[in-house]
């Protein structure tokens, strides 16, 4: 079943135009991802997701409602689970409360623990500085708290910008570990990268932003092994 549909979408900050007739779509159980380089659009349709940014023109369904015109306070409620680029946690909170911070919802609240041992379970080490103000945590274990967070609303669909950025290899082969597990349970993600090659490995299709118009849009197997793919984004001929 398809949840989320981005139909002829327009969008931009003031006069300036970032996104063209954007069209894209995910299907519960699928993982989608959005490739381009710096500058190509790819936050911009995510906040555009979150309704952090109001569309000039087209549309966004979710399930069968306009999502583009509801207040972007709703999509938590709604199943829709957004981690922003940077993360977006609060250092001045302790692990456990920026995770209690995930689960405020009249469907999430009463299950908070069992959440938070799922948590725990997955991230060990999150456990261990469970006290700990989350600034004091690696780049690593704030991506891992941050995707925590995300689980603790137990989200229909979650939406990842840009997880890898700024984290050792070791630790990005960790974080994408995580996801392919979420993905073998049938959770939608939707994830905007710019490590090509990651996302891809991860997601069963793939669309290609460039300077705010999906230029390739095709299963991930064959957007890797595309020639002109891998000459822009692998500097491989």
């Amino acid at each position: 079943m398809r949840m989320l549909e981005l139909s002829r979408v327009c969008a931009g900050y003031g006069d300036l135009r970032v996104l063209f007739d954007i069209d894209m779509h995910i299907d519960q159980g699928e993982v989608v991802a959005v490739v381009g380089s710096n500058g190509a659009g790819k936050t911009t349709v995510l906040r555009t997701i979150s309704g952090e940014l109001k569309i000039k023109s087209g549309s966004i369904k979710w399930f069968d409602k306009d999502l583009a015109a509801m207040p972007a306070y709703t999509r938590a409620g709604m199943g829709i689970a957004h981690i922003p680029q940077g993360r977006g946690i609060l250092g001045s909170l302790s692990v456990t409360d920026n995770l209690i911070l995930g689960s405020y919802t009249k469907r999430t609240k009463p299950k908070r623990e069992e959440l938070m041992k799922k948590v725990f379970d997955t991230f060990p080490i999150l456990w261990e500085r469970r006290n700990m103000p989350s600034e004091t945590l690696s780049g690593g274990q704030q991506q891992m708290l941050a995707i925590g967070r995300a689980m603790m609303m137990e989200p229909e669909l979650l939406i990842l910008d840009e997880p890898s950025l700024g984290l050792a290899p070791i630790v990005v082969d960790e974080v994408f570990r995580f996801l392919n597990r979420l993905k073998e349970q049938g959770k939608s993600i939707f994830i905007i990268e710019q490590n090509l090659v990651k996302a891809l490995q991860i997601a069963d299709r793939g669309y290609v932003l460039e300077t705010g118009r999906v230029i390739l849009a095709d299963k991930s197997e064959v957007l890797v092994n595309n020639p002109e793919v891998r000459k822009a984004y692998l500097g491989v001929a």
